[in-house]
């Protein structure tokens, strides 16, 4: 099975540089997108956001061109879920989960701090309301993979400029202690868990400022979490480069059966 995961910073930006086009030659089962920026109505007027052969849902934030999540999967769900019950997340648009069985994938986005106090604060508060879900999904019984946007480094590995860094939104040190208590309850960070030593080669999202991409000045902010009973099932995993539709990339996940 094979889990893709991405910010698109824009569905309709990212399918202009070819997010579609790509995605039938990668194999994957399913495709988790963050920060789509559409409503449905924008996008039922092209086939593209619908290809053939994909079951295709999306939660939109009622903003227009904010946030927002979906997934694209082969298979049909037995069910889909779209809600965490606040309504100052669920109106952004931040969960999606499709339903296989003992099986949960999730699509996620995580508030960014990085505008402002207000925006920080906001996070802060998304970050108190969904540790204890986590804890919960984590001993519901059901297998999880959670992917997504976490709008956070967890640790110094995890950004080129890490001690610039310390002060802003998504290095912060009671951020990261959140990570640190999350995984240390027993969630796996797949890409983590395979490459324990890797740096550079994991960052997913980098600045539009100073050249970053070319410099790989990069921050390792999207994630696949999974409960422990996948962790024997992870194979391999890889941050595809080769191509730009978005200023993060996506995040592959490969897992056994």
């Amino acid at each position: 099975m094979r889990i893709v995961t991405l910010n698109a910073n824009g569905i309709r930006s990212a399918a202009s540089k070819g997010l579609f086009d790509w995605l039938p030659q990668q194999n994957a089962d399913v495709l988790c997108l963050q920060e789509t920026k559409a409503q449905l109505a924008d996008l039922e007027k092209s086939a593209v956001f619908f290809p053939q052969g994909w079951t295709t849902r999306f939660r939109s934030a009622v903003k227009r061109g904010y946030s927002g999540v979906a997934i694209y999967a082969r298979q049909q769900p037995d069910a889909v879920l779209d809600s965490l019950g606040v309504a100052e997340f669920d109106d952004e648009g931040r969960y999606l989960e499709y339903r296989y069985g003992n099986l949960s994938v999730v699509s996620l986005y995580l508030p960014s701090g990085s505008s402002g106090p207000e925006r920080q604060a906001s996070k802060d508060r998304f970050l108190a309301f969904f540790e204890p879900v986590l804890a919960k999904w984590l001993t519901s019984g059901r297998d999880y993979i959670v992917c997504g946007d976490l709008n956070i480094a967890h640790t110094q590995k995890d950004l080129k400029n890490w001690k610039s860094n310390q002060k802003n939104s998504g290095f912060l040190p009671h951020e990261r202690a959140w990570m640190t208590r999350v995984l240390g309850t027993g969630w796996v960070d797949a890409h983590r868990k395979l490459e324990p030593e890797a740096e550079g080669s994991l960052y997913t999202w980098w600045s539009n400022r100073g050249d970053a991409w070319n410099k790989n000045v990069g921050w390792r902010i999207d994630y696949q979490l999974v409960t422990p009973g996948l962790a024997g099932k992870l194979r391999c995993a890889g941050v595809h480069k080769d191509s730009r539709f978005s200023d993060h990339a996506p995040l592959i996940v490969d897992y056994a059966g």
